[in-house]
C-alpha cells in the first residue's frame, strides 16, 4: 500500500457536478497515463451535442466523477483503505475501452473485435495485447492488483470477497449511473436526470456483501428510476441523436476493407475518426460530411413491436450486420440513391432487460429486514419497461429518398421476412 509519502501529494479538481474532487498520488498517476488522457477526446453522450449544444462533456470528466462517487460510497460504508482504492481505481479506469463517440459504435466494436468496450478496458488495465499500456506497472506501484481492478471493471468470475466492490460499479444503482445521470442532465439541460445523489450516498448500506439502501432512501431510489427512464427517452434515444449515430456507424461500415481496417479508428478519438473518414472517397466521406454540416438523415417510418410480423427474422437481422447492410444498400440502389442514403435502426428489436432482474434486484432495508420493493408488478415496472422510443425498428433516409417512405416500408418487410 502507498505510504505517507504517497498520501501527502494531493490535487483538487473542481467538478461542476460533485464540487471539489481530490486526487491523491495513486489516482493522479493513473490520470496522467496516456490511455486515460485519450478520454479527453471522446464525448460522453456521442452525438447528443447535435441536439443539445451543451453536451460536449467527455469520458474523462465522467471517469473522474465515477472515481469520486465510488470513493465516497466506499468511505460511507466504512471500507478499508485498500478496498476503497481498488473500487475507486476501478471507477476511474472503467471506460478506457470506449470507442469514439462512446456508445455510438458498440455494435461495430463487437463486429470488429468480437467483444465490447468493457473487455478492452480490462485488456488495457492488465496490459494485454494489442491494447497494452503502462497501467499495470502504475497500479502495482501503489499496491493495487491490476487483475483485481480489471475484474471490478469487467467481471468474469464469481467471487464473494469482491462481490460488494463489483456491485458498487455494476448494479441497478451504482457509481457509474449515479454520475452519468447527473452529468448528462447538467450538460444537456434536460432536468429529468437531476437525481438526489446525496440522499442515495447517505443511505447506502451493505446486505449479504452486496450494495443495499436504507428505507429512508426509497424516495431517492424512485426518483433515480424515473430519471433514468426519462433520460433514455429524452436524450439517449432521441430520434435525431439516433440518426447521427446511424450515419457514423454507416460511414465506418462502408470503408473499403471493413471490418479489418476499422480497428485502429475505433481505438482513437472522436476527432481522429472523423478526420480519417472525411478523407475516404464515396459513402464514408459523404456521410461524415453530412455529420459535420449537420445534414442529417430523417426518420421516415417505423414499425411498432406488434407490427414486426416474423419477430425471429428481425432478431436474426440484428445479429447479422452484413445482411442488414445489404438490405440498406439494396433499398438505396432501387431508388438510384448513393449507398448510405437509407439506414435501418434495429435498436428496439430486442426488448429492454426485465425490470425484475434489473431494478428489481435493488435491496431496501426496512426496519433492518431486506425487501425488494421494485420487483413486484407495479407502476415502477411500467416506467422501466416502457421502451425509449415508440417503434422497435425505424427507417432513416437522406433528403433525396424521403418521399419514398411508403414504398421502402413494403420493400424492407419483404427483404427481412421474405
Amino acid at each position: 500500500m502507498p505510504g505517507s509519502r504517497h498520501r501527502s501529494r494531493r490535487k483538487s479538481i473542481y467538478d461542476p457536478v460533485h464540487g471539489t474532487v481530490t486526487l491523491s498520488e495513486a489516482p493522479l498517476a493513473l490520470v496522467g497515463d496516456a490511455a486515460f488522457q485519450r478520454l479527453w477526446g471522446i464525448r460522453q453522450t456521442g452525438f447528443a451535442h447535435l441536439v443539445f449544444p451543451g453536451a460536449n462533456h467527455t469520458r474523462l470528466e465522467h471517469s473522474l466523477g465515477v472515481y469520486w462517487v465510488a470513493r465516497t460510497m466506499a468511505e460511507r460504508l466504512g471500507l478499508g483503505i485498500h478496498d476503497t482504492m481498488m473500487v475507486a481505481s476501478g471507477g476511474l479506469l472503467h471506460d478506457l475501452g470506449h470507442p469514439p463517440f462512446s456508445h455510438t459504435f458498440d455494435p461495430t466494436l463487437h463486429e470488429v473485435f468480437g467483444h465490447g468496450h468493457e473487455a478492452i478496458s480490462r485488456a488495457r488495465i492488465v496490459g494485454e495485447r494489442p491494447f497494452g499500456s503502462t497501467l499495470p506497472a502504475l497500479l502495482e506501484r501503489f499496491g493495487l492488483d491490476p487483475k483485481g481492478v480489471a475484474e471490478l471493471v469487467d467481471p468474469r468470475t464469481a467471487g464473494r470477497d469482491s462481490e460488494l466492490l463489483r456491485t458498487m460499479l455494476h448494479s441497478a444503482v451504482d457509481a457509474d449511473r449515479i454520475d452519468y445521470l447527473q452529468r448528462d442532465a447538467h450538460y444537456t439541460g434536460v432536468a429529468h436526470g437531476a437525481i438526489d445523489a446525496v440522499r442515495l450516498l447517505e443511505t447506502t448500506r451493505v446486505y449479504q456483501n452486496r450494495l443495499a439502501f436504507a428505507e429512508k432512501g426509497r424516495s431517492a431510489l424512485e426518483g433515480f428510476l424515473v430519471g433514468r427512464s426519462l433520460m433514455y427517452t429524452s436524450v439517449y434515444f432521441h430520434k435525431t441523436v439516433r440518426s447521427a449515430e446511424l450515419m457514423a456507424q454507416a460511414a465506418v461500415e462502408r470503408m473499403p476493407g471493413f471490418p479489418e481496417v476499422a480497428g485502429t479508428l475505433l481505438l482513437g478519438t472522436d476527432g481522429e475518426l472523423l478526420a480519417a473518414l472525411a478523407l475516404v472517397p464515396g459513402a464514408s466521406g459523404e456521410l461524415v460530411q453530412g455529420l459535420l454540416e449537420r445534414r442529417l438523415h430523417k426518420r421516415m417510418t417505423g414499425w411498432k413491436p406488434d407490427e414486426l410480423g416474423d419477430r425471429a427474422a428481425w432478431t436474426r437481422l440484428l445479429r447479422r450486420p452484413a445482411r442488414r447492410r445489404e438490405i440498406e444498400d439494396d433499398l438505396a440502389h432501387r431508388l438510384r440513391a448513393p449507398v448510405g442514403s437509407v439506414l435501418l435502426d434495429l435498436s428496439g428489436v430486442v426488448p429492454r432487460t426485465d425490470p425484475a432482474s434489473d431494478f428489481g434486484s435493488v435491496v431496501l432495508l426496512e426496519d433492518g429486514r431486506p425487501t425488494r420493493p421494485f420487483r413486484r408488478a407495479s407502476l415502477w415496472h411500467s416506467i422501466w419497461a416502457r421502451p425509449p422510443q415508440p417503434s422497435a425498428v425505424n427507417l432513416y433516409g437522406a433528403s433525396r429518398v424521403r418521399a419514398e417512405a411508403r414504398a421502402l416500408r413494403r420493400a424492407v418487410v419483404r427483404l427481412v421476412e421474405g
